[in-house]
Formats: structure tokens, sequence, C-alpha cells
């Protein structure tokens, strides 16, 4: 029988076993639904008034999903497609959002944009990020440039940390085992540790928070050795995580708060795609500190936000042409200052009016060429506005513009205009249709300027989207968005390689590229403590298709039916996936390298009594052998057990 099928029909029974159970409980109380708060004005926004679809991933969620990390709960969004999450931990993760790539999507930690001025593409990265110090992550789609800036050409994830509590003291700590094996390598040994503990509290206008993680991992190759005469050796894992938060309110209308974040992870890692090393480690470090005020007055709100991030990566490599270790160090630094303030005109019609500046520079050290952070520097100060209508009549209105200033390119405008309207808008029924146009300014990173293979010559990106859908909900047991999007990408900066003369450096795309596919969520509570979650997300791409599936299915269901336990299992399948062999590596210079189809079922439970909760983790159920990227291993069957404490 067919593998596939067989795990299909493993799933509809699990599924089928759940709603049997649950409708022996229809005399309870259907457990009512959130409202999701919204923040796609930088502010406060209800879900009727918005005109676009925002996923969030609440608290409750993430308890619920307990030893998950935050990748693993972002592969769940609809329009999301991530390679490397399920490699060795601390391998480079690709976030995909519509078709897009890392440096196309922006992500915000309590307000700050952060980055890595470091990176090829100065993307963050989000092994830094510990779950367990996180509140929220809420998930925008579509170009949202004018109110988060360049790189914000495909969505955002906007990260919430944990607040203080309002008791003078509360106590949480966690901690976890777990198997690290992949689908050949079948060990009991528990491989993987993770740690994590925490203090907050209010004493009267005094707010502190204090967060610690440290994660350990070993016994998996980060290399593919299935074709290898002897099992590759296994690369370690180890990630430090601190927070600490620091508020005062000064009164009833103004509050400040100081925060720092200190993250550093250290990897060893092989030659490359099939080959083994036990020599290659590397290690990134970042210290992120500032301040944030709000000050709130009788027709709005103004908020100052000022941070100052330093971080450092580096790596040994091993040369095989000279037969000795190269070292390579980056080092970088980020200043953002940004002051927002949200006027509200009347009841119907507010602006929103801010000003952002950064500033970048990287210093690198490798045996191939260095930058010299004098050089490889620049700015950047972008005012912008919006105004947003809520119309009585169901209309709704989110037009914006952002002046970049950008220190090499000068000024660049771009714009959106977002309508809504609620057709249906009672107690039982929801329905909203909506629709954007939108544009975007990607410009290139200081190691893309400033670097051996860089080019001054280089002109920014330009992405134009548009988009239109629904969004509706029944009675609170139906939740449903669907919503299609084309977009169009001019000055693609890709990395070209001269044939003759083996000569490289990054230029512009004369083509354009364009993206589109259709995106839709389906939240169902069909009975009493039972929930399932349906994604599907179709993309076409013109060109540049490495690991983006033209498909990708994932469901979910979770249940509370015994008291104080909640059971979830998720299933996910991901289409063929295109990688395209630009050198040759496996055999097929210049062609694509196609990857096969893969299927996978997860389960978790977690039992809570008093102020513990105990957490089980059974993930790739079925052992599923794949490659999530070409040459690498993949995790296979593994289980993950834990504790939560509470006080």
């Amino acid at each position: 029988m067919n593998k596939s099928i067989i795990k299909c029909s493993a799933l509809a029974l699990m599924l089928t076993a759940n709603v049997a159970f649950a409708q022996e409980k229809q005399e309870e109380k259907v457990e009512q639904l959130e409202e999701v708060v919204l923040s796609d004005s930088r502010f406060e926004l209800k879900k009727e008034n918005s005109g676009k679809v925002i996923y969030k991933i609440t608290q409750k969620d993430i308890q619920e999903n307990a030893g998950k990390t935050v990748v693993d709960l972002l592969d769940y969004v609809a329009g999301i497609e991530i390679s490397g999450n399920n490699n060795t931990d601390g391998s480079n993760i690709g976030l995909y959002f519509r078709g897009g790539r890392n440096r196309q999507v922006a992500i915000m930690i309590d307000g700050v944009l952060v980055s890595d001025p470091t990176g090829i593409a100065s993307t963050y990265n989000l092994n830094l990020l510990n779950v367990d110090q996180i509140d929220s992550i809420e998930i925008l789609k579509g170009s949202s440039s004018t109110l988060y800036g360049s790189g914000a050409a495909t969505g955002v994830i906007n990260i919430t940390l944990k607040k203080a509590s309002k008791s003078p003291i509360s106590f949480n700590y966690t901690a976890s085992l777990g198997t690290n094996n992949t689908q050949r390598n079948r060990k009991n040994n528990f491989d993987e540790l993770n740690q994590n503990v925490g203090v907050r509290g209010t004493l009267k206008k005094f707010k502190y928070l204090a967060n610690y993680s440290v994660s350990k991992s070993d016994g998996m190759s980060a290399a593919n050795d299935e074709n290898a005469a002897t099992p590759f050796e296994n690369d370690a894992f180890l990630g430090n995580n601190g927070l600490l938060k620091l508020g005062y309110e000064i009164n009833d209308k103004m509050d400040v708060e100081l925060f720092g974040n200190y993250n550093k992870y250290e990897y060893e890692y092989d030659g490359g795609a099939y080959y083994d090393s036990d020599i290659n480690n590397g290690y990134e470090e970042e210290l992120k500190f500032g301040l944030k005020s709000s000050f709130k007055y009788e027709k709005g709100e103004l908020v100052a936000i000022l941070s100052k991030s330093d971080l450092e990566r580096g790596f040994d490599s091993f040369n095989g042409w000279t037969n000795t270790t190269d070292s390579y160090v980056y080092q970088g630094k980020s200043i953002s200052a940004e002051l927002i303030n949200k006027y509200n005109i009347s009841e119907e019609i507010h602006a929103i009016l801010g000003v952002n500046y950064q500033n970048f520079d990287n210093q690198t050290n490798t045996p191939f060429g260095n930058i010299s952070k004098d050089i490889a520097n620049y700015s950047t100060l972008d005012p912008y506005a919006s105004a947003i209508y809520k119309g009585k009549n169901g209309l709704n209105m989110n037009v914006g513009v952002r002046l970049n200033n950008h220190s090499e390119y000068g000024s660049h405008i771009i714009y959106h205009a977002n309508p809504s309207y609620n057709i249906i808008s009672n107690e039982e029924t929801k329905l909203k249709v909506l629709g954007s146009y939108s544009t975007a300014f990607i410009a290139p990173s200081t190691y893309q300027l400033f670097s051996d293979y860089g080019s001054l010559e280089l002109n920014p990106e330009e992405n134009t989207t548009i988009e239109f859908g629904f969004d509706t909900s029944y009675k609170k047991w139906l939740k449903a968005t669907s919503v299609f999007f084309y977009r169009n990408e001019d000055s693609k900066i890709i990395f070209v390689t001269d044939p003759t003369t083996f000569a490289s450096q990054y230029d512009n795309t004369a083509n354009t590229t364009n993206a589109k596919g259709v995106e839709t969520t389906v939240n169902l509570i069909p009975v009493d403590r039972v929930r399932v979650d349906f994604t599907h997300t179709v993309t076409n791409k013109s060109d540049d298709l490495n690991y983006i599936p033209k498909n990708k299915f994932t469901a979910r269901v979770s249940t509370t039916l015994l008291k104080n336990t909640t059971f979830s299992v998720g299933y996910k399948n991901v289409s063929e996936r295109t990688y395209f062999d630009q050198w040759g590596s496996f055999g097929t210079a210049g062609e694509d390298v196609v990857l096969d189809a893969y299927n996978l079922i997860d389960f978790n439970a977690n039992y809570t009594c008093n102020n513990a909760t105990f957490f089980v983790l059974l993930d790739n159920v079925f052992n599923e052998d794949y490659e999530d990227v070409l040459g690498f291993s993949t995790r296979g069957r593994n289980v993950k057990l834990g504790l939560k404490l509470n006080f």
C-alpha cells in the first residue's frame, strides 16, 4: 500500500476518534475564541476595521504547543514556507513569504525593527529567539513598507516579548529533554536539552522582567550521509538567550521602559552537501539594548523607541586547497530611532505620523577580503504617514505613504491603499472583502555594496503587490480567509559568475520576476472542545524557485476534552521543490534539481496540575525520509518530554 495513503488514513482515524469522543460532551459550553487584536496600523485595531489578513499566534497557542520553537509555529501559517527548520539546530533558515526571499520579510521585536548588518541579505536570525520569552507573534503578509520600511516587501513578523506580571513577583521554569535523530540514525539518547528560568513582577509603579534560556543538542550530522560508506560525525549546538526589562509608570498617561537582550549560539557544521567535516564550527553573538516610552493624550498617543544592536558572527572553515583552516569574522552595528504619533481626528478617522532613523555598519575580516566599517556604512531617514477610515457603513480604508531617504540612493517614495468592506456584520455572521495595492523599496545590504563581490552601481529592488480576498466567520465555530496575491519584482539583486573568468559579483537582473498565488485558512470548532485548523497555499513564480513548493497543505486538530489536558495532531504536506544547481555541485550545472514531496505528522499533549504543566511531543511520527535542503540531514522520528512550572 502507498506510504502516503497509510499516513493520511492514520491521520483521518485520529481525527475521527477525536470527533467521536467530543460528541459525547455536547452538553459542555463551546469555548469562545478571543477576537484577534491587530497592529497593521502600528497601533491596536479591531479586526473588523482592518483590511489585512493577519494571523496571530497567541500566548495560549504557544502554551498548547509547548516545546516547539518560533520557526515551528510559523511553519503552520498559510503563505509561509520555511527551509532548514528540520535540519540540525543552528542551520540557516530560509523564510519565504509569498514566493519572496528572506530579505523581503521585516522582523519586529517589541516595536524595534531587527536585522543583521553583517549578513549578505541583512536577515535577522530567528535561531537567536527563544519561544519561552515570547508573549505573542503577529504575521502580516503582503507589502507593508510604508509602515515598516525597506525590507517589508512580502510581509512582517511582529513579535511581542513577555511583560511584567501584575503580582509583586512571579516565577517560571521550563525544562525539556528530547532525542535528536535522523531517519536512519535511531538512538534512544536524550541529546537535546532546553532550560528556561524567569522572574517578573510589579512593585507599585516599577515593573521588571528577567529571563534566561539555555539550549543544547547533539546526535545529528549536519550533512546527509546516506551515500557515505561510514556515518558522519555529529554536529553540536549550544544557545544562550537573555532578556531584561525594567519599566516605570510615571503617571497614568506616560511610561518608560529600558530593555536589553543578549543572544549567543555556537554550532558545528559540515563541509557542504553530502560532505562531512570534523573541523568546521561557528558562532553568532548579539547584544541589543534600548529605551521605549509612550505618552497618551486626549486625542491620541505618542511612542518613542531608541535601540542599539552589536552583532558578531564568525566561523572556522577547512580549506581543502591549502589544507588549512580559514577564519571568518563579521561585525556589525545598527542604531534605530523612531517616533510615532497616532492622532484621532474623529471617531472614524485616525492619522498616524512617524519618522524612522537607522544606521548600519559592517566590519568584515576574511581570507578573501576585508570590509572596513569606515566605508561599509549607510543610514536612512524615513518620514511616513497613514490615514485610517473606519466607516459606520462598513467601509474601511487604510492609505499611506513613506519617503525613503537613503544615504546611497537619495529619496524614494512608496505608498499603499488598502480598502475593505464589511458586507455582513452582526453577532452571528461576519463577511468582509478586502484588497490592497502597495509598493516597496529594498536597498542592497552593506555586504552587497562594499564587499569584494559588491558593487556601488547596484540599484535597489522594487516591488509592486496587488491582493484581494475575503474574511468571514459564523457563530464562533467557523472562521475562514482566502487571499489572492500578485507581486512584481524589478531589479532583483543576484550573484553572477562569469563562466570564462569565474569572476563573481552582485548585479541587478534586467527581467521582471513575478509571483502569484492563493492563501487559504479555515478554523473550525465542529463540536465542543475540538478545534480543527486547515491552511492551503498555492504559489506560482516565474523563476528563482529555490525550495518554494507550488502547494503546501497543513492541518491541525486539538482537543481539550479531558480536564486540564490538550491533545494535538498536526499534518503537513509539502509538494515538490526546485533547487537551481548553479555550480554543478550535483552534476547538473545550470539545471534544476527537483526535491520530492513529503508528508509529516506530529503529535503533542499537555497536562496541567496546579502550577505544573507536563508536555510531550512526537515529531515525524512515521519517520518520513526526505530532504528539506538538498544534501543536508533532516530529523526523523523524535520525542521530547518537558515540564513547566509557574508560581
